[in-house]
């Protein structure tokens, strides 16, 4: 897909993962939207980018439709990378054994998957306004999820989830924008340096990094990045989860 005269839509795009992918798809000749909450250096990210801030919440149906459509005046919108999301711990029970207060899953859920599904759903239905390109694609999203969609740890039900349905949900959506020739994939990173983990004693760094068979490092948004830009620029990937993650398998703790 040549996107050098298209917009790239970046969810959580003013850190981490986003922040990465939106420096990529920019470096590519997009224009890109970086979508993040209004207390985010988004601002400043698009203007060193030369795109637009978008501040909203990803949950908010009114917002994400403001966002999608401002991008999308900038040129056809080809490029949705979903990469905001929240990962705070919890467990079913606290120390005395009582249920953890239910708003904190439900947080994590809405977040997670009901903003990415916002997400999709308002951007996929501007992509299928696009001509197709030469590749006959009119569109690509890209999802995150988390090998924790696989083997998740103690205190991550509600992350797990999360991110097991964005995962869950990646082959059916492919499969009825097909006939609007839009592809859908997601990543599913491993340890990343993002800026939670980067908050983090070095020698605590160290130790999570050391636990990645090979190789034994945190795994670098750049990476993850250069594979949001492969799924773009390779049509034949459609309806696929990718694991990202040095072929950790998480320890239950």
């Amino acid at each position: 897909m040549d996107i050098s005269s298209s917009t790239a839509l970046i969810t959580g795009g003013a850190s981490g993962l986003g922040l990465a992918t939106a420096r990529r798809l920019a470096a590519a000749g997009a224009t890109v939207g970086i979508l993040d909450l209004p207390s985010s250096n988004g601002a400043a990210i698009a203007a060193e980018l030369g795109g637009v801030f978008l501040p909203a919440d990803v949950t908010n149906v009114d917002e994400v439709r403001g966002a999608v459509a401002e991008v999308a005046a900038l040129g056809p919108l080809r490029v949705v990378v979903n990469c905001a999301g929240i990962a705070p711990p919890a467990k079913v029970l606290d120390r005395d054994g009582n249920p953890t207060p239910l708003e904190g899953f439900e947080r994590v859920v809405r977040i997670n998957i009901v903003g990415t599904f916002n997400v999709i759903g308002q951007a996929a239905s501007t992509m299928t306004e696009n001509e197709p390109g030469a590749d006959g694609d009119r569109g690509v999203i890209v999802n995150t999820a988390s090998v924790a969609a696989f083997d998740g740890q103690i205190g991550q039900p509600a992350y797990s989830a999360s991110k097991g349905g964005v995962h869950a949900m990646t082959l059916p959506i492919a499969r009825e924008l097909a006939r609007f020739a839009i592809r859908v994939c997601t990543i599913a990173p491993g340890i990343m340096e993002t800026p939670m983990l980067k908050g983090l004693p070095e020698a605590a760094q160290v130790s999570l990094g050391q636990q990645v068979p090979h190789p034994a490092r945190l795994g670098r948004p750049e990476e993850y990045a250069a594979l949001a830009m492969h799924i773009v620029e390779n049509g034949y990937l459609n309806g696929e989860t990718i694991r990202l993650d040095g072929s950790i398998r998480m320890a239950p703790r």
